[in-house]
């Protein structure tokens, strides 16, 4: 039987990044994940990473994003540092726009708020849109404001220097190895059992995104996470068409530095089928070629889905689990776990080493239902 300090199920965003986390704080830690590290939800997203407030944070998810935007550049920094790989963090800014009058006081309300929650915003006449992103077909657009504060990663790039970091920090990673059931070892801790044996840990916390709810309705504990498909398309050309972020509703362009452009997303209920439809990803490519013209001669070089982590009122799970001592769940974050990932370990790696977390973790309690 292998024995470890914590274990953590789940090798995304979330679980890598509080690996890491556990590791940079002496403890030994190890990950299991049921496929390839890092290969769902995390790496499907486009890496998007939205300013916070920074006036008047009182909102608990709020609060998850402030201290977000606050780690990720530290954390890009360090893992370039310790792995020499470029996570793509990038301080782009971003466009949000809108296609109708209606959609256009809706920008505004937004420019608005932002600007009570102390979040750059500026509001841009078609002229100044044109200046700044001539290849936007601005005749398609009722209304722009800029968010310069909004930045990216590129999903597998930081993923895999997380997996990295973990290994050279001693994070024993245990990919292709799913959890079959947990059991209680009473003061021994917990039971871990896979088709390759048993492992036996202190502590566990279960971070494994849309598939988290299997395991534990065997302990009775009930969580109302489940899959949300978004569907997305990824183009190439010879050079960047756009330098900032394009957001339309919940639909988005992300440019990176090689010439490769995300669009996205979808939100369907269908389960756990990961698989692309037709409608979906013409109904992409109509707006990402609305929106940027060129693109109707670029190459469509991929199109994949992934299965976000919802929950039933959109709150992520964390915290320990109601009459299971050191069982602890991360999960539920939806559109947000590469974004809210480094906060979110911060606070469960508070909370597993018996610290206080700098934010009430009471909102996201598990027994909420």
């Amino acid at each position: 039987m292998d024995v470890c300090e914590l274990a953590i199920i789940g090798g995304g965003a979330i679980g890598l990044s509080l690996a890491y986390e556990l590791a940079v704080r002496g403890r030994k830690v190890a990950l299991f994940d049921r496929g390839e590290l890092g290969r769902e939800a995390s790496w499907a997203g486009a890496g998007i990473l939205p300013p916070a407030p920074t006036r008047g944070v009182l909102d608990p998810i709020d609060q998850l994003r402030r201290l977000a935007m606050e780690l990720h550049p530290v954390l890009a920094r360090r893992l370039a540092e310790e792995t020499g790989i470029d996570t793509g963090f990038r301080e782009c800014g971003a466009i949000y726009a809108a296609f109708s009058v209606g959609e256009r006081a809706s920008l505004v309300g937004l420019h608005n708020l932002n600007q009570e929650q102390g979040i750059e915003s500026r509001l841009l006449s078609s002229d100044e849109l044109a200046q700044i992103e001539p290849a936007i077909n601005v005749n398609a657009i009722a209304g722009a404001i800029e968010l310069p504060g909004e930045w990216q990663l590129r999903n597998p790039h930081h993923l895999r220097a997380l997996e990295a970091a973990c290994r050279q920090r001693g994070v024993l990673l245990r990919p292709d190895e799913e959890v079959g059931s947990l059991e209680s070892a009473s003061s021994e801790g917990w039971l871990l059992r896979t088709p390759r044996g048993v492992t036996r840990a202190e502590r566990v916390c279960v971070a494994a995104g849309a598939w988290s709810p299997r395991l534990l309705a065997s302990l009775g504990v009930e969580c109302s996470v489940f899959p949300i498909r978004g569907q997305m398309v990824l183009y190439r050309s010879a050079r960047p068409l756009i330098r900032r972020i394009v957001n339309v509703g919940p639909r988005y362009l992300v440019p990176r530095d090689d010439g490769h452009l995300l669009v996205g997303s979808t939100e369907e209920e269908v389960g756990f089928d990961k698989s692309n439809t037709d409608k979906a990803i013409a109904e992409l490519r109509g707006l990402a070629e609305a929106l940027i013209p060129d693109l109707k001669y670029e190459q469509v070089v991929r199109t994949w889905a992934g299965l976000r982590p919802a929950s039933f009122d959109s709150m992520p799970y964390m915290g320990e689990a109601p009459g299971h001592p050191g069982l602890y769940l991360a999960s539920g974050h939806f559109r947000s776990g590469l974004y809210l990932s480094p906060a979110v370990a911060r606070l469960m790696a508070d909370l597993i080493c018996g610290e206080t977390p700098p934010i009430d973790l009471w909102p996201f309690r598990i027994s909420r239902g």
